[in-house]
Parts: structure tokens; sequence; C-alpha cells
């Protein structure tokens, strides 16, 4: 069965204001008035190009360097069920959560083996087990946490993940480290990743509670930053409090450049899916805005699809000066030539030839993975990508 992103629900943007007025404080709607999430004008940020490999061009001129295309190394056809996140351990071992059965997954050597299955997890439109990340001290620790839907809420838990002689893992007890943010069947977010800093950064998604993102005291529609242990990080731009940017609507992807900048991809509506570049505190608009209007106190995207039949960007990944992204609805690797602060013009590629693409990741031997999400069973590209 294919799986569905919440598109059903078709948000109507005239809507938006008499919505906000609900939830929102009268000072809040002051400055939010006539800002109703009208899309993107031309040329505020880079918009895709139509052909796959086509250079960006203004006046004749590349505007940056256009990626080449990646090369597909490899198929696994191994038999995943609704892949949802993929990390790699140092001896680069792929490690694979799915989102409805709960298990961990591990692929090895082209073969895959079920580590375990994480308990409390409760499955149900775009909920489930989500995203893994491992604990930048892996090596000593053995750390591995994993994102997922409870009963009650979305929650991180971090779990020990122990190999024998032979190569076999295995998964301990899960430890919940965070929980409280909200769940719904769609708009959940899930996103976990560590950053330079060695701290876990959190995409979280407004779980259908438009006055969330808005809300500096409330975890919907963010992205957090948090210790190791699931405390607020120190330095958070709103004190004792996980919150690092908000006005998010459902963020899908983490990744830093070589510089260290964070970037995030994100769902838009019924237009507007997203590329940004995160700034400590900053204000990313939804749900009075999306994609880059130039709204005073409020962050445009940097790249805007208008049409979200084109991307759904889910799962990111940045090799050397490329942002890459899977397409969902646009069933589509993009890749974004990135310039410091700038994004350039997106280009496509497999184009239809491979579905829903849900994660790209890295893997040490510097090869990107970029994992399906399609009709069961799923399977993993293994892409050889550079400039």
């Amino acid at each position: 069965m294919v799986v569905t992103h919440g598109r059903h629900h078709r948000e109507r943007r005239e809507r938006l204001v008499p919505a906000i007025a609900l939830a929102l404080p009268l000072s809040l709607l002051l400055i939010l008035s006539g800002c109703t999430g009208s899309p993107s004008s031309p040329g505020t940020a880079a918009t895709p190009v139509a052909t796959s490999g086509a250079p960006a061009t203004e006046g004749g001129q590349p505007t940056t360097a256009s990626p080449m295309a990646p090369e597909v190394a490899q198929k696994l056809d191994v038999g995943l069920q609704l892949p949802w996140s993929v990390v790699f351990l140092p001896d680069g071992t792929a490690v694979v959560s799915e989102r409805d059965s709960a298990r961990i997954k591990s692929i090895r050597n082209g073969q895959a083996a079920t580590v375990g299955e994480v308990p409390g997890v409760d499955p149900g439109g775009e909920g489930g087990l989500l995203g893994l990340a491992l604990s930048p001290g892996f090596a000593t620790d053995r750390w591995l946490y994993a994102y997922f839907t409870s009963p009650d809420d979305n929650r991180i838990a971090r779990m020990k993940l122990t190999g024998d002689a032979g190569g076999t893992l295995a998964l301990g007890e899960p430890e919940v480290v965070f929980s409280g943010m909200p769940k719904a069947s769609t708009h959940n977010g899930g996103r976990i990743r560590f950053g330079p800093d060695g701290l876990l950064y959190v995409g979280t998604g407004d779980s259908q509670r438009r006055e969330q993102p808005q809300d500096t005291n409330a975890l919907g529609g963010k992205i957090l930053r948090l210790t190791p242990e699931g405390r607020p990080a120190p330095g958070n731009p709103f004190g004792e409090n996980p919150v690092y940017s908000y006005g998010h609507r459902n963020v899908q992807g983490l990744a830093w450049d070589s510089d260290g900048r964070l970037w995030a991809s994100e769902f838009g509506p019924d237009v507007d899916d997203e590329l940004n570049l995160i700034t400590p505190g900053g204000n990313y608009g939804w749900p009075a805005v999306t994609g880059a209007p130039g709204r005073s106190g409020m962050i445009d995207a940097k790249v805007v699809w208008p049409s979200t039949s084109e991307a759904s960007p889910s799962g990111l990944e940045i090799v050397d000066g490329i942002a890459y992204t899977g397409a969902l609805r646009g069933q589509r690797l993009w890749a974004v030539p990135l310039d410091g602060e700038t994004a350039g013009s997106p280009v496509a590629y497999f184009t239809g030839q491979y579905g829903r693409l849900r994660d790209v990741a890295r893997a040490p031997d510097g090869t990107l993975w970029v994992i399906s999400n399609n009709k069961n069973p799923d399977f993993a590209l293994i892409l050889r990508a550079g400039r």
C-alpha cells in the first residue's frame, strides 16, 4: 500500500487567519495580520529547474556550480518494510528503522537482518518508528537513539546496540530521554541527528495543532536542541527551553554543511515545500506564511518547491557542498548546490524511476544511500555522487 502524506487535507490559505485567531493573543495577531501564507514571490528563493542535469543560469551565466549526476552503484533488494531512517555504524553496517513494524534492521554485505523491535511504538498514519541517530561516542557508549510515536505522544529513547564477535547485533531495553512531543495521524516530524557540537537536534511537526508552531513554549512545529541525556541544551535561544527554531510545519531532514551551518527540509501544505537555513531563535513563519514571501520578522526559505507534486522533501544529506534530499510525492532525488548561505537551483535525478524516496545518508565509505518508501518491500540505492 502506498503511504500517504497528509496532502489529502488541502489547507486553504484564506482560512489561516481565522484559525490563528482562535488560539493566538491579540499582540501576535497584529504582527501576523495580512500574512496569510501567500505563495513565494518569483526570485525570492531558488526554484527547481525543469530538466535534470541542466545548470541554473541568470543572464546567461551559471549562478552556482551544477552538481554532477549521481551514479547508481548498487540496488539492494533486501525486503525492507516502509523504512524511515538509516544510520551507519563505524564498520559500515547500515541500521534502518521500519515505521510500521517498529523493527530495527541491519544491512551488512548486502544482507539484511532483524536486530530487534522497539517496544511501545504505536504506528498509525505518519506515526511509528521514525528517526534514528547514533551517539557521537557510539564506539564506547553504544547508544542508538530513536524517535517514535507512542500511544500518548512522540518521544525519543536510547538503547544499547551491542554486537558479538561474528557481527550479530542486539538491541537493549529503551531508556526514554525526552517525551511530550504532540502526535497526530499526520505531521509527526521525526528526524533526529547529532550536530557538530555533540548535541541532539530534533525536527517536530505541528501535529495539526496550528497554534503550536508560533508558541515557543510548545514542542510542535519546532527544531529542538537537546543534550544527549534529553535536557534543553545550554545556550538555547529561549533559556531553559529545548526550542532552537520555530514556525515550522513538519521538519523532515536535518544536515550540516562543511562550515557547520544547519539546513532543514520541510513539507509545505498544498504549495511551497522548503529547504531552510536554520538560525538559532529564528521564526520560519508557519502557519502565517510559507515559502519566501519576504515578511518582516520571519525567515524566508532558501529553496521553494512551489508544486508539492515535485517534492515532499524528506531525508537530507550534504556532501561536498551539495544538499541531497529524497522526494516522496515527487519521486526523485533533488540535488541543491550550496554556496555559503546561498542555495542554487535544485536539479532532479531519477524522476519516477524508483518511486518515493524517504531518506538520504552518507556511508563511511563515501557513498550515498537512498531509502525507498513505496509498496512493500522497499530497497536501498547506493549512489556515487560528486561535482
